[in-house]
């Protein structure tokens, strides 16, 4: 068990932790959250003793081992493979030590512990976890030095992953995996046979890995049952509840100081008043609880122009010689939200960078629309940021004629508020640099806003603030990203990327995922039976999704209805017909957006019935 015991902790004079609590049983599979700043990652350095407490003590089991993932694997002339094994440091001791050890008693133990360690079939598992993380059988075999930092990333969270540590620390463990990587890895956790604790901004995996959170704020700790979004809900319920005691306390307060005040002077009443005075001084004052700071993206609305703002007809490109996606006929018109699925390595970041023009045809004719412009985010953009200068300059940079009023107001749309303006970037977060990338790519108001993994570094706040942001936004939208809620939200068109082709994909985010975790993602795979259960009065937290989950299923349908009217409209125009090529782009565009109201419509239905079972129990 890991016990955190009143621990207290100051950083430059400012409290951390003050005298916080909290015990993790043996086993458990444990999500860290709380706001930017807090203090998750101390947390983190304080459990491995990499920091000194100022009060309080963290225990573990005697010879417990401690595991986290290092900055990043260097880069050596040593195999993918090699290094993962390296990892297991007990393993890799014990091998060298037997090639010299000539004690027959010694080397008795030696072999009897390496038994004991599953020392022999160490190479089929670091396969197997490489394998889940991206790297493929050719990959594992060549030097690490041929590998970006990203990928060294993967390299190291491979490693500890292997190594298997009592206690596993993974600090935001998705931000360097595409989505089958991030799927892989939260099935591994769940099955992970020690304890974990995950610092998380992503709910898919802190609603599926972890069974209990571990909530950091006001410098306390305070461990929920549940997954995330089971502690949401339960948390909201308290401060609900919190704020409810608290108002009906001041009124309570109200009414007493307002007897005294009437009648402290009477002789008659002033022993009643007395009383009084001695009920509010022994009242215990309730606070209610401070909304948290969220501050939403504001994104600059871009005019209209005439669709499509994008047409491929044929279409080939790649890298030098090599050809990474072929024949590609595609189409793009301003209201479209599209997400971009397919395994790592089939080409997603390749086609953004071709729509967003940072990477040329190599046969095949593009159309753009002449007035286009295109914001483009990638997470390397994040990288790249001048850490010597401020945000301010950044944005003065772009707009050198704009007042300093106008620039702060600019970042402040970000989030970035007067304090973070002026700061260097070296000294930002990981999420207040994501939004600076952010402001950057849609400052020209671009008709068509490319994001390849956006939330990395972005607290669960902000990704629900991105969310809002690109639901109001007027342009086309291409999503590249790993938090399944983002595209659910976001996205109403799925386009596979596989093969070398780019087509639609006919079914939902949840089949996709379904197909991912069984290996084969072109084809879908149903979901499981549920199992028979008594009938259960949904709570009224249940009832509200559902309501809402029905809602949002309608408006789907409605924008989907005024898509196709849209779209008969122009199919009736006897001018299109002149073009025989362009009437079928049109055509295809109406079929897509058939086949995408099927779905919707099934998908209100089963809504609409979920809430009418649920309102009949």
């Amino acid at each position: 068990m890991l016990r955190i015991d009143d621990i207290s902790f100051n950083i430059e004079g400012r409290p951390l932790f003050e005298h916080a609590s909290a015990s993790i049983p043996t086993g458990h599979k444990v999500g860290l959250v709380g706001p930017n700043g807090a203090g998750k990652t101390t947390l983190f350095r304080l459990i491995k003793g990499e920091l000194t407490l100022d009060g309080g003590s963290i225990s573990l089991p005697s010879r417990a081992r401690i595991g986290g993932v290092a900055q990043e694997a260097r880069a050596t002339d040593l195999s993918i493979l090699e290094t993962t094994l390296a990892a297991d440091t007990e393993r890799a001791a014990l091998l060298a030590e037997s090639e010299t050890a000539t004690d027959p008693h010694r080397i008795a133990e030696i072999h009897a512990r390496l038994t004991d360690i599953d020392a022999w079939s160490a190479e089929a598992r670091a396969a197997t976890i490489l394998q889940g993380l991206g790297f493929s059988t050719e990959d594992q075999a060549r030097p690490t030095r041929d590998f970006s930092g990203g990928w060294r990333m993967r390299m190291a969270l491979a490693g500890v992953l292997f190594a298997q540590p009592d206690l596993l620390l993974l600090d935001e463990p998705t931000n360097y995996l595409d989505l089958e990587g991030a799927l892989w890895l939260e099935g591994y956790l769940a099955r992970y046979p020690h304890t974990v604790i995950i610092i998380s901004h992503d709910r898919g995996l802190l609603n599926r890995a972890v069974n209990h959170i571990l909530h950091l704020e006001n410098r306390q700790l305070t461990l929920w049952s549940g997954g995330y979004d089971e502690f949401a809900k339960a948390r909201a319920a308290q401060r609900a509840l919190q704020a409810a005691e608290a108002k009906k306390q001041e009124a309570r307060r109200a009414h007493l100081q307002s007897f005294v005040d009437r009648f402290r002077s009477k002789a008659s009443k002033a022993v009643q008043a007395q009383s009084r005075l001695k009920m509010l001084a022994k009242m215990e004052p309730i606070t209610a609880p401070a909304e948290a700071k969220f501050h939403r993206f504001t994104f600059p609305q871009p005019e209209e122009l005439s669709p499509p703002i994008i047409t491929m007809d044929g279409v080939s490109t790649g890298y030098g010689d090599r050809e990474v996606l072929r024949r590609l006929s595609l189409r793009i018109d301003q209201d479209d939200r599209i997400a971009l699925l397919g395994r790592n390595g089939q080409g997603k970041s390749t086609l953004s960078k071709l729509l967003a023009n940072r990477l040329p045809a190599m046969s095949g004719k593009i159309v753009r629309s002449s007035k286009l412009r295109v914001g483009y985010f990638a997470q390397h953009q994040v990288d790249e940021l001048h850490l010597d200068e401020t945000p301010l300059d950044h944005i003065r940079r772009l707009r050198p004629n704009e007042t300093p009023a106008r620039l702060r107001a600019r970042l402040a749309g970000f989030g970035l508020m007067e304090a973070q303006a002026e700061t260097l970037v070296g000294r930002l977060s990981g999420g207040q640099k994501a939004r600076l990338s952010l402001l950057i790519a849609t400052i020209d108001a671009p008709h068509l806003l490319i994001l390849d993994e956006p939330t990395n570094h972005l607290d669960i706040e902000s990704r629900e603030a991105l969310v809002e942001a690109l639901n109001d936004y007027t342009g086309a939208v291409v999503l590249v990203s790993h938090d399944m809620h983002l595209l659910g939200l976001v996205a109403d068109r799925l386009w596979l990327v596989s093969d070398g082709g780019v087509s639609p994909y006919p079914h939902d985010l949840d089949t996709y995922r379904r197909s991912l975790l069984a290996g084969d993602e072109t084809k879908p795979v149903p979901a499981a039976a549920p199992k028979p259960a008594a009938p259960k009065r949904p709570s009224r937290d249940a009832m509200l999704e559902l309501r809402a989950e029905a809602r949002r299923a309608e408006e789907r349908v409605g924008k989907l209805t005024e898509m196709l009217e849209k779209l008969d409209v122009k199919l009736a125009d006897s001018d299109l017909w002149n073009d025989p090529h362009e009437a079928e782009r049109w055509g295809r565009k109406r079929a897509e957006a058939q086949q995408a109201m099927a779905l919707a419509e099934s998908l209100w239905l089963e809504a609409l019935e979920r809430l009418e079972a649920a309102e009949s129990v």
